[in-house]
């Protein structure tokens, strides 16, 4: 189930000091971007900013996408405080299209959102990815719903493996499991987890 408005409930979650996810990387999200080079990233469903600030901070240019402005102006802010610069893009998944093969990196950590929207985000994400360049993912499987440690409350909106596996059609799958691991990322993620996560990679293009 999502929130009747969704605008209002993120702009509330954001509304506090404090940062809802803590202003550290994710876990997944900071592994695996070190073993990537810098270019240019791209974060969908950001929030408050604390992964493309991460990703600023080893050199991306990062723009971060959300539906929430309240949680944006909190992105800027952090980026300021840690000295980097990142682009932000405030507007609704269903609406967003960023340009094909416009960037080296997309990230996707915690974006619940409904079946046939995430299946077309996931294709625009890989359609905007160069060749050669990852997709990061991490989301909540619905064993996630006995655990009650974060993420949403319905199983619409949580992940099973081979769900992400049709849906990054397309990618070398570099990663794909299923895990429990320990989260703790401010008030809202904080306890034992049941996980997916995924890295893809776009095939590099192919010399005549």
């Amino acid at each position: 189930m999502t929130p009747a408005d969704p605008v209002q409930f993120w702009d509330a979650r954001y509304g506090d000091t404090d940062f809802a996810y803590g202003d550290q990387p994710n876990d997944f999200l900071r592994e695996q971007a070190a073993l990537l080079p810098p270019g240019d990233a791209l974060c969908l469903a950001e929030g408050e900013g604390r992964n493309g600030v991460h990703l600023a901070e080893l050199g991306h240019r990062v723009t971060v996408q959300d539906l929430s402005a309240v949680g944006l102006a909190k992105a800027r802010r952090l980026a300021a405080e840690r000295g980097v610069s990142i682009e932000t893009c405030c507007g609704d998944l269903q609406e967003f299209r960023p340009r094909p093969e416009s960037t080296d990196l997309v990230v996707a950590i915690w974006m619940h959102l409904p079946p046939p929207l995430r299946a077309s985000v996931l294709a625009q994400a890989i359609a905007a990815l160069r060749p050669g360049g990852h997709l990061i993912l991490e989301a909540y499987s619905p064993r996630q719903l006995a655990l009650g440690t974060g993420g949403p409350p319905s199983i619409e909106l949580l992940v099973e493996p081979e769900q992400i596996r049709r849906e990054l059609t397309g990618l070398e799958l570099l990663v794909l499991v299923e895990r429990q691991r320990q989260i703790h990322e401010g008030p809202y993620h904080h306890g034992t987890s049941a996980v997916v996560q995924a890295v893809g990679r776009k095939p590099a293009a192919r010399t005549p």
